[in-house]
């Protein structure tokens, strides 16, 4: 009979109206979080500003004859530390992956908060996957704002979830992400008021998922191939020759105001936009975040980048089971469990995963990023233990002193609490290692 009960209360809830079972929250850390997961001493504004790149290609409307030019203007969200004192809490308006349905997103951030004063703060890059929004990855930039960090995240143009028609935006993805993301940095440079006064412009790092992933490599020193200028939805024009490993343009595109990049899931290999020899032209700090069950960026492509970036200190962290979703988006909107007539799919599945929850796989990413940031951006060199693993967290070795502290041959990966790194490895190539 208490079984029967039980199952009876499960049903009824099931017939509630979704609005009436969840909020949609990027900020919860779990029970079993990791140790720098937990938020950071400084309160988080944020603020939306836009900022236009003139004078660019508009390749939705170029042929092999004319590329005509746009102002390109990004909407973009900027995550700052908040002056002392400024309440936590507010809400993101954006759209369901269906182009259409608008979400509410609850977090931390306190709309056009104060900034902080009398200091300056590391600038992060965060780009979105195609289809994507500046809010996929909120879940990211308000934990790493609330450490002392000014964290923007665009909308991209054209490559939103308005714009899922392959053939006519993917190509224009292909040529504007890395560009996209080095005029993100001179924007900032170039921003004044309170936020420009605390963001230090020479000392930052791009975090990108998918496509943002594939224009951070690029970006940071990875030029294309010759098979990635003759892609199928790649634009008109041999455009994506701008890109090419050796090109002039290329090899102006990199920034040394970026210290480091982290990726999820980069696509791109698995198509051949680099080789071993293209791919060994990346030369930034590399931390990868990956699924081993990847079909969208594919597993054993993800591990050749891993492998063929041998001009940079990189790390891989490996989700078992893990789809392309890994660690990237924020928690499924309840909205996105019903079906749509606007997408084949069920929304939730651009954002879910089939084998690990999505709040615990975010709270992963933001123990890990927290660590390689603050040692590559703030020469935080006590952050180096928590990168410093045995490759599979499974083989960790519990032994504590009755006090909590290590004794010689505890081996379990340093800020995890025993029991809680299951299903992960992490790996760790130095320059000159790999391929």
């Amino acid at each position: 009979m208490k079984n029967i009960l039980i199952l009876a209360i499960a049903m009824s809830g099931a017939s509630m109206p979704l609005d009436a079972l969840a909020e949609n929250r990027v900020d919860r850390i779990r029970p079993d979080a990791p140790e720098l997961a937990h938020y950071g001493d400084y309160p988080v504004g944020v603020a939306t500003t836009q900022f236009t790149n003139p004078g660019q290609i508009d390749v939705l409307n170029s042929t092999d004859e004319a590329q005509p030019t746009y102002d390109r203007t990004l909407t973009t969200e900027i995550w700052y530390p908040a002056a002392e004192g400024t309440q936590p809490g507010g809400i993101y308006s954006g759209l369901l992956r269906d182009g259409e349905t608008v979400i509410e997103l609850h977090g931390q951030a306190a709309r056009d908060a104060e900034p902080a004063a009398g200091e300056t703060f590391p600038l992060v890059v965060i780009s979105h996957g195609w289809p994507g929004d500046r809010y996929l990855m909120s879940h990211l930039a308000e934990n790493i704002a609330s450490k002392g960090y000014v964290v923007i995240a665009p909308d991209h143009l054209r490559s939103g979830y308005q714009d899922t028609d392959f053939f006519k935006f993917f190509g224009s993805t292909l040529y504007h992400r890395p560009l996209d993301q080095r005029f993100l940095v001179e924007a900032m440079a170039e921003l004044d008021g309170p936020i420009g006064d605390i963001t230090d412009v020479d000392n930052a790092a791009v975090v990108g998922y998918s496509m943002g992933g594939y224009g951070a490599l690029i970006f940071g020193g990875a030029g294309i191939t010759e098979d990635g200028v003759n892609f199928r939805a790649a634009p008109p024009a041999r455009l994506l020759d701008r890109h090419v490993a050796g090109s002039q343009t290329h090899e102006e595109l990199p920034d040394d105001r970026v210290k480091a990049i982290v990726t999820f899931g980069p696509w791109g290999r698995n198509r051949d936009f680099w080789d071993a020899q293209t791919m060994a032209g990346f030369d930034k700090p590399l931390m990868m975040l990956v699924g081993d069950a990847d079909d969208i960026s594919g597993y054993d492509a993800l591990r050749q980048i891993f492998d063929e970036a041998t001009g940079t200190n990189r790390h891989m962290l490996v989700f078992e089971g893990a789809n392309h979703n890994a660690a990237a988006p924020i928690p499924a909107p309840i909205e996105s469990w019903q079906p749509s007539d606007k997408v084949a799919f069920t929304p939730f599945f651009h954002y879910g995963d089939a084998v690990w929850d999505t709040n615990r796989m975010n709270n992963i990413t933001q123990h890990f990023v927290t660590a390689f940031l603050d040692l590559h951006l703030k020469g935080d060199e006590a952050k180096a233990a928590y990168l410093d693993l045995i490759p599979r967290a499974a083989d960790g070795v519990v032994s504590l002193n009755d006090d909590g502290t290590p004794k010689d041959d505890h081996t379990y990966w340093t800020g995890f609490a025993p029991r809680t790194a299951l299903g992960l490895t992490f790996e760790t190539l130095e320059e000159g290692e790999g391929n």
